[in-house]
C-alpha cells in the first residue's frame, strides 16, 4: 500500500504461540542516517490506530514502526487469560522479540501514555541499538497520576466531582451520569478537539470491544486505577536509565507536571518540552509541533 512517499507493509510476528502484528512504513528515499523510530501506544490496550499521525516521520526518510500490543487491535487477543499475565514484563518481552525478529540494530522508541511508562520499564533493561526514548503524555507513578486526576476532577463543572465519587462507591461507573462526567474530564484533559479524530475513535472503538487488558491493569477509566497498574512506580530506578530522554507533555494534559517531573529529575540527560493549548493527544491537537520537536531530538541524538 502506498502512501506519499511511503509504503506501509503489516504482518504478525511469533510471540511464544501468541501473534503480535505490526506495521511498517518504509520510506520511498531512505535516509540511513536515520535509525527507525518504534512507536509505543497507550492504554494499556487501546491500539496503534490514534498514533498513525506520526507515520508522517517516514516522509522524511525514517523508518517507522508501529504495532498492537498483545490484546488488543490486530494482536492475539486473551480474554480468559489470569490477570497476573498483564504486567509491565510481558511487554518489555514482547517489545524485544520484536526488535529481535526485525533485526533492528539501531532504533528510537516513541511512547505515549501507557507507551511511554512502557518505554522507561524497557530502556531500563539497556536493550542494545536504543538510540533515544521519547517519554510522551506519561507519569512516573500511578499514585501521582490518581492523585493529579482527582485534583482535576474537582475543577469540573460543581457537583460533577461528588456525583462520581457516590456512583464509584457504589461500582456503577458504567452509568451514564457518571459517564457524562468522564466524557467532561476528557474533553478538558485528553484530547479538546471539538471533533474527535477517526483515527482515535478507531482506538477507541477497538478497545471498548475487548477492554481486557484496559479493564485489568487499569481500571473503568482514566482515574480510577484499580487494576495491576495501580502500584506501578519507575521514580526509584529513573537514575539507572542512561539512553537520552525527551519527556513532553500537554498544558491541559491531564499527565501533569507533578506526574512527569520525576523522569526530569531523576534520568541524567532528558529534556522536557511543555506544548502549549494541547491536552493528553497532542500528537494530535498539534500535530505538527510534536513531529517537529521529536524529530528534531531524534536527529540530535543520532549525531
Amino acid at each position: 500500500m502506498a502512501s506519499n512517499n511511503w509504503t506501509v507493509t503489516t504482518h504478525t510476528l511469533d510471540f511464544n504461540g501468541v501473534n503480535t502484528w505490526v506495521r511498517t512504513s518504509h520510506p520511498n528515499e531512505n535516509d540511513p542516517t536515520k535509525a527507525p523510530v518504534v512507536v509505543l501506544h497507550g492504554g494499556p490496550g487501546i491500539g496503534h490506530n490514534y498514533l498513525l499521525p506520526l507515520q508522517q516521520w517516514a516522509e522524511e526518510g525514517r523508518q517507522v514502526i508501529h504495532y498492537d500490543q498483545l490484546g488488543c487491535g490486530n494482536s492475539s487477543h486473551l480474554p480468559d487469560a489470569e490477570p497476573e499475565l498483564w504486567q509491565p514484563s510481558l511487554f518489555i518481552r514482547e517489545f524485544l522479540n520484536i526488535i529481535d525478529t526485525l533485526g533492528l540494530k539501531r532504533y528510537h522508541i516513541v511512547g505515549q501514555s501507557w507507551g511511554g511508562m512502557l518505554g522507561a520499564e524497557i530502556a531500563l533493561t539497556r536493550p542494545a541499538g536504543l538510540v533515544s526514548l521519547s517519554i510522551c503524555n506519561s507519569p512516573a507513578s500511578m499514585s501521582s497520576w490518581v492523585a493529579e486526576a482527582n485534583r482535576l476532577r474537582t475543577r469540573l463543572p460543581e457537583g460533577m466531582d461528588e456525583l462520581m465519587q457516590s456512583y464509584e462507591k457504589a461500582g456503577d461507573t458504567a452509568n451514564p451520569k457518571y459517564l457524562t462526567c468522564v466524557d467532561e474530564f476528557y474533553r478538558r484533559h485528553v484530547c479538546r478537539l471539538e471533533t474527535s479524530p477517526a483515527c482515535l475513535e478507531e482506538s477507541n472503538q477497538q478497545m471498548e470491544a475487548d477492554p481486557t487488558v484496559y479493564h485489568t491493569m487499569n481500571g473503568p477509566n482514566e482515574f480510577h486505577v484499580i487494576g495491576t497498574l495501580k502500584d506501578w512506580s519507575v521514580i526509584d530506578r529513573l537514575d539507572e536509565i542512561t539512553v537520552p530522554c525527551l519527556v513532553l507533555s500537554g498544558e491541559y494534559d491531564e499527565a501533569t507536571p507533578a506526574t512527569w517531573l520525576p523522569f526530569v529529575e531523576h534520568i541524567r540527560d532528558v529534556q522536557a518540552l511543555v506544548v502549549p493549548d494541547s491536552s493528553h493527544c497532542t500528537h494530535l491537537e498539534r500535530t505538527d509541533e510534536f513531529l517537529t520537536s521529536v524529530e528534531s531530538f531524534m536527529r540530535e541524538k543520532e549525531h
